[in-house]
């Protein structure tokens, strides 16, 4: 059958049944068993020779049998509607006409077993043989049949039949209703789920982001106050050089701490002014690259392949990548030398950072740092951007750090040539193309 989408059904079963459709109330329970004997006694009053007398003893009982089970239809709708029916069915040899009034207890029974029973075909089965069974009891016991007769007989069979479609059709009206509410409830639940799922990613980001953009410069800060208490009696003009340095760096750290907390302070409402200069790239590598050697680490770079314009996830990615993995060699490193490596070919870039992994040569590591989240940090920056990462020890010892990063389409060759090499990399252009140096 054409028509709405489909909600689900909500039907009752043997042990929800009690639960699945609303009871009434008391009152209106009351209302319906009283209204049910009132009709069912004025049902007896009607004769055969369609004359009214008082109602006989054995309307009383009928009416009285018939209703005193009606409270019960709802925990055992299947046998109160049997109950009524052959009450109905014994009217005729007990004097009585049967007709739908006489018969209005068993439609009161015939509708709550469309809304109790579990199942429509058992509930539709159950009224129709209800209707068979008073059909066959409004019979004429004299075997003559008049138009009056037939007209009974059709009322007859059709009351428990409207009965029952009248109670399908609540029964399917509530079930809407329930699919409806459920649906409601499950969307509101979703919408929940996805507002914390969001949170959580949010705060995922903003502590990545403090993370990348200030535990950089604390940790070029400890190192070159790590120089300065080194070489404090042996060099003092180190130590000043050092100590210069210190505050240059803190300076550096208050101000990108100061901008990340406007980028977090923005509403949407351009009630917060706009970041200062472009996000970070593989533009300011030089300038990473010189805050580590001012720290006393020894970098290289070393590069093939002809570099692109990057898409800014990427080049930020890129840019967070290097600046972690020095951090964690300046942190965590025995040695003071490292080296980074960017491989432009393949439709990817790739990005290695790697230590030597020697005896230290100036000041001491800062390698009893416990592990933080640096790496966690660079691999879910990666996958961000559909990339990924490796990391750890090298068989030759140090450490290696290795992402791959997706690259647009190369567009024309000389488009990209014009882009020019990465940037901050100096050196001399190889016979296959690619550039080989060091900052």
């Amino acid at each position: 059958m054409n028509g709405p989408p489909k909600l689900g059904r909500v039907l009752p079963t043997p042990d929800t049944a009690d639960t699945a459709v609303p009871r009434p109330g008391r009152g209106r329970e009351g209302a319906v068993v009283a209204a049910a004997f009132v009709i069912c006694l004025l049902g007896g009053t009607v004769r055969v020779e369609d004359t009214l007398t008082a109602p006989p003893l054995a309307a009383w009982l009928l009416a009285l049998v018939c209703c005193a089970v009606l409270p019960a239809r709802h925990r055992h709708p299947l046998a109160v509607l049997a109950a009524t029916t052959g009450a109905g069915v014994v009217a005729q040899p007990l004097g009585l006409v049967l007709s739908p009034p006489v018969a209005a207890p068993a439609l009161v029974a015939a509708y709550a077993c469309t809304l109790h029973v579990p199942g429509e075909r058992r509930a539709a089965g159950a009224v129709a043989l209800a209707a068979v069974a008073l059909l066959a009891g409004s019979e004429p016991l004299s075997g003559d049949h008049s138009w009056r007769d037939a007209s009974r007989m059709a009322t007859v069979v059709a009351a428990p039949l409207v009965a029952g479609l009248v109670g399908h059709a609540v029964r399917t009206r509530r079930a809407y209703l329930a699919a409806v509410e459920e649906r409601a409830r499950r969307a509101e639940e979703s919408r929940e789920l996805e507002a914390r799922r969001r949170v959580a990613e949010e705060r995922v980001r903003i502590a990545r982001e403090l993370h990348d953009l200030v535990a950089h410069q604390i940790t070029l800060a400890n190192a070159q106050a790590t120089v300065a208490a080194h070489f404090f009696d042996s060099r003092p003009e180190q130590t000043r050089l050092s100590l210069r340095e210190l505050v240059e760096t803190t300076g550096h750290a208050l101000d990108e701490l100061r901008a990340t907390v406007g980028l977090l302070r923005q509403t949407g409402d351009g009630d917060a002014a706009a970041p200062e200069g472009p996000a970070p790239g593989l533009a300011r590598l030089p300038d990473l690259l010189e805050s580590f050697r001012r720290a006393g680490l020894e970098v290289a770079v070393r590069e093939e392949g002809r570099a692109r314009a990057l898409p800014p996830a990427v080049d930020l990615t890129a840019y967070r990548i290097v600046q972690e993995a020095l951090t964690n060699v300046t942190k965590h490193a025995a040695g003071r030398g490292a080296r980074v490596g960017l491989d432009w070919g393949g439709g990817r870039l790739t990005v290695t950072v790697s230590d030597d992994g020697g005896a230290p040569g100036g000041p001491p590591a800062l390698s009893d740092r416990p592990p933080g989240y640096g790496l966690i940090g660079m691999r879910e920056r990666a996958a961000a951007v559909g990339g990924e990462l490796a990391a750890g020890p090298r068989p030759e010892g140090g450490f290696l750090v290795t992402a791959r990063l997706p690259l647009p389409p190369a567009r024309d060759p000389a488009a990209a040539g014009d882009e020019g090499r990465a940037p901050g990399a100096t050196g001399t252009e190889r016979p296959d193309g690619g550039i080989e140096g060091t900052t």
